[in-house]
């Protein structure tokens, strides 16, 4: 009876943290209570780790005790010295731990589990360690990828193999062939065998896969190893009978499906693509002949570039990954201070993939403290900017390239993006002239009511700041 009545009291606390994990998804999806949904979030994981370290299993705490708290010091000091431009690799890298430990705790599950099971309980039992190592391994190595991708170790271009989709569907064929062996196998020899040959598989996949991915829709790449990593812990949980494991890794996978099918709808991708990697089709190539005939980029000095502030009535700010680079936020939410008490008309144009992850720059102007009012999404905002002043464009290139609408054959081609060049003036603060994240030269460089700002975005907006009367 003591025994059930712990028991239950574990099963309460893991009901409460599935509230407060659901509580903290619906929190995340507005910027106004994304702060109080990350505490719901912390508040169910607390509860979660403190009812798992109570359950009836564990004989010690020593092996727990210690990678917990080295994983905690590590992830402490990781998280203090993350910079917001980092935070994209950062959730990659995560992802990755978690399909990861899907495998790890696959091949544990099927080695210790012999003598354990039978029958139909049996076959249940190693379809869900098949699955959830074969999840686990795309997560892994895929994830891998997309940190390499966004760190600049590996080329952001798409790596477009022969016959790819052919190979993609031959390793599944290989994988479901190898799942049959493996749930047939009489002894554990003979199945590791069908086990370690599916990983191998699978880890090749989740390469293959996030390298066929273009730079320019990495966000929806990480959206989706968010969902794959979901699934993964799910599959984790049913190999190791943990119910909240079970709901949590289904509602990280349910969600991060669902918002990369959003993403997807807004760039005009096909999710089924997405899935099975390399959508879009072009190479980083395509379109590039534009150069030739683009024109001359003007040039426009700070002294220039404040004089139009001071004669604007509203003003459209698009912000991209050069923001976050500069680390630009304040300074853009200070120049946005100073011109609404002048009376401008301030706004920030958000596309669904500025940045190198979802929302990323909404975080970015969520730490400013710029009113969430003036922040909207791209869809809200086409329609105004023929009557807009003014576009200040700040660091971003590819959200505002119209190589999307004019170049059938480029590789963002079709992706919807900011119409900057139908306002009546464009001000692009840039470093340099270099192309963006998918590797293209942008025409807006060379539109006649577009002005290139050159510099550092943050030194550049105070410079603004400072020609304001």
């Amino acid at each position: 009876m003591e025994v059930s009545a712990y028991q239950g009291a574990i099963t309460g606390a893991y009901i409460i943290a599935s509230i407060l994990f659901i509580l903290s998804l619906g929190g995340l999806s507005h910027q106004e209570s994304a702060r109080r949904g990350n505490v719901f979030g912390m508040a169910g994981m607390a509860i979660a780790i403190v009812a798992t370290a109570f359950h009836e299993s564990i004989e010690s705490y020593v092996y727990i005790l210690i990678p917990m708290l080295l994983g905690g010091a590590v992830g402490a000091w990781r998280a203090s010295r993350v910079q917001m431009t980092q935070m994209p690799e950062l959730v990659a890298l995560l992802h990755s731990f978690v399909g990861l430990a899907a495998v790890l705790v696959g091949f544990s599950s099927y080695l210790g589990s012999e003598g354990l099971y039978s029958g139909a309980e049996k076959v249940v039992h190693e379809v869900e360690i098949y699955l959830g190592i074969l999840i686990g391994a795309v997560t892994f190595t895929g994830s891998v990828i997309a940190f390499g991708k966004l760190n600049g170790f590996i080329t952001s271009k798409p790596m477009m193999f022969p016959g790819r989709h052919l190979v993609n569907l031959a390793g599944l064929l290989i994988c479901i062939w190898y799942g049959h062996d493996f749930i047939r196998a009489a002894d554990i020899p003979h199945g590791m065998t069908a086990l370690v040959i599916m990983t191998v598989i699978a880890l090749l996949f989740g390469v293959h896969m996030v390298m066929a991915i273009g730079g320019a829709d990495m966000p929806v790449v990480i959206s989706m190893l968010n969902s794959y990593s979901g699934w993964a812990a799910a599959a984790t949980g049913f190999m190791l009978s943990n119910d909240l494991l079970i709901v949590t890794g289904a509602l990280v996978g349910s969600s991060g499906a669902i918002l990369s099918y959003i993403m997807c709808r807004a760039m005009n991708r096909k999710f089924v693509s997405v899935i099975m990697g390399g959508f879009g089709g072009q190479t980083a190539s395509s379109g590039g002949g534009q150069a030739d005939h683009q024109g001359t980029a003007v040039e426009i000095s700070q002294d220039e570039c404040g004089a139009s502030l001071n004669n604007i009535r509203s003003l459209v700010i698009v912000p991209g990954y050069g923001m976050a680079v500069a680390h630009a936020q304040h300074a853009v939410y200070e120049l946005t201070r100073r011109l609404r008490e002048k009376g401008v008309n301030v706004r920030f144009a958000i596309h669904p993939v500025a940045g190198r992850m979802p929302g990323h720059m909404n975080v970015l102007l969520a730490e400013a403290r710029v009113p969430y009012d003036i922040v909207l999404e791209m869809d809200e905002i086409q329609e105004d900017l023929p009557a807009t002043d003014m576009v200040m464009v700040i660091g971003a290139n590819d959200i505002v390239n119209p190589s999307a609408i004019e170049d059938p054959e480029g590789p963002i081609a079709g992706m919807p993006v900011i119409e900057a060049w139908n306002a009546r003036e464009v001000i692009v603060l840039k470093r340099s002239m270099a192309s963006g994240y998918a590797g293209i030269e942008n025409p807006l460089f060379f539109k006649p009511n577009t002005k290139m700002l050159f510099g550092d975005a943050r030194d550049s907006i105070e410079g603004l700041i400072a020609h304001l009367i």
